[in-house]
């Protein structure tokens, strides 16, 4: 049995009923053979047992009153994965399918993805089983405000610093901003993605929606391709999905397809944007009006069936595992050319097997979607210098950095004899800088 074996065995008995956590793990650490078999002084050091184990496990009760005066208790959590290269940094996320499981398994891919950015950031995750859906923002701010009661305890500018994920938007993140705040008396990045007014970057709630097009549009262009003309599908409606959709449209794209947790709409003409952000982002509305509003546009129950509409490139911008091995089939048959992942493992191992075979162009979201969190570190170099940057700067930033993260994950791809395998070059590229660093600090 060899190293990564033992490790990958080892930690499915250390922490059973995890699979997405497992899930990651395993995509992630068998990828990364080519380097561990180069270096036998990371089994000598124990470097992957400690790479997969977080540093630290925070998990919570969070007690708040909702508005009929019923006293409601959620889970929550915060796990600080790795601070080898820089801080811990990841969003929370409020969502009622949060679980150690799936929080592990975002921290773990936070660390490459944050690794790739080229910056200074470690990876952490967090969130609650709280869903904010249906809430009044009385509601929602009792509930950040009682999650920040104890996560201050363990965050700081120089420490740990989360932003949002689903179900933390601008909102949720200005609440919990002003209760850390309040009780440390002290205004410093310690959250990003926060309001222009009070320390925010521009682009950051633009940032993963467009990164993802930026390098799928550097992938396209080192094929001799661009975006113009090509037909896409996206998954999701909230922000990486409504910002890729314009970002793409604006490039010649035509998007046809989005969908929310109910269903997708189809429009063969082109969805109409500024409809779908009037319905998710003024109204919080589901997006089964846009048929109701657009002529020609049709609603499907069936989440499903997004992935059997013929296009060129998929974005998946939803939740993890929403392509499983059928899906990938179905996209395969009908033409699709690349895949990108906006959302964070959206693609099950089966699936992503689908496209290898295939000769998809296939760009894991540890790469693809970094754009947000590449912004969020520019952000607190920002709040840091106590600087504000046009958008045109923080724009120009943030493609430049998804163009080498494409370069990047290209060459280590080449480099060990796996050209055009971008998971097996993102996981390569981002652990090798945490692999090195870890080596450095000593058994830590």
């Amino acid at each position: 049995m060899t190293y990564i074996e033992r490790v990958l065995e080892n930690l499915k008995k250390r922490n059973p009923n995890e699979p997405e956590f497992h899930q990651a793990a395993t995509e992630i650490l068998t990828t990364i053979a080519p380097v561990v078999d180069k270096h036998p002084e990371y089994e000598a050091a124990g470097l992957l047992e400690r790479f997969t184990e977080p540093e630290r496990v925070i998990m919570f009760r969070v007690p708040w009153v909702d508005d009929s005066g019923k006293v409601n208790v959620n889970k929550g959590y915060r796990v600080q994965f790795n601070s080898a290269i820089g801080p811990y940094k990841g969003g929370l996320r409020f969502h009622p399918s949060v679980n150690l499981s799936i929080i592990k398994f975002l921290g773990l891919e936070q660390i490459l993805k944050n690794s790739l950015t080229g910056l200074p950031i470690g990876g952490g995750k967090g969130g609650s089983d709280f869903d904010p859906k249906g809430k009044s923002d009385r509601e929602v701010m009792a509930f950040c405000q009682s999650f920040m009661t104890e996560l201050y305890r363990h965050i700081g500018a120089d420490t740990d610093v989360p932003a949002g994920d689903i179900g933390v938007g601008g909102r949720e993140i200005g609440y919990l901003f002003g209760q850390y705040k309040r009780i440390r008396d002290e205004h410093v990045g310690v959250l990003t993605g926060r309001g222009l007014s009070y320390g925010g970057s521009l682009v950051r709630t633009e940032a993963t929606g467009f990164g993802l097009i930026y390098i799928t549009e550097e992938a396209l262009k080192m094929r001799g391709d661009s975006f113009k003309g090509k037909t896409v599908v996206i998954s999701g409606s909230g922000n990486v999905a409504i910002y890729a959709c314009s970002k793409a449209q604006s490039l010649g794209a035509k998007v046809v397809a989005m969908y929310d947790s109910n269903g997708y709409v189809y429009d063969p003409d082109g969805i109409k944007l500024d409809i779908i952000k009037d319905i998710k982002e003024v109204k919080r509305g589901r997006i089964k009006e846009y048929a109701e509003r657009v002529k020609g546009a049709k609603y499907f129950d069936n989440c499903k069936g997004i992935w059997q509409i013929p296009c060129d490139i998929a974005l998946p911008c939803a939740t993890q595992n929403e392509i499983d091995e059928n899906d990938a089939a179905a996209l395969v048959k009908n033409g699709v050319k690349y895949v990108a992942e906006g959302a964070n493992m959206p693609s099950t191992l089966e699936a992503i097997e689908v496209f290898r075979k295939n000769g998809v162009v296939f760009l894991p979201a540890k790469a693809a979607n970094a754009g947000g969190v590449a912004t969020s570190a520019l952000e607190m170099a920002q709040s840091s210098g106590r600087m504000f940057w046009t958008f045109e700067e923080v724009d120009k930033k943030l493609k430049n950095i998804m163009i080498d993260i494409y370069h990047n994950i290209d060459d280590a791809a080449k480099e060990y004899g796996h050209e055009g395998d971008y998971v097996l070059g993102a996981n390569i590229a981002g652990f090798v800088k945490v692999a090195t660093a870890m080596m450095a600090h000593g058994v830590v």
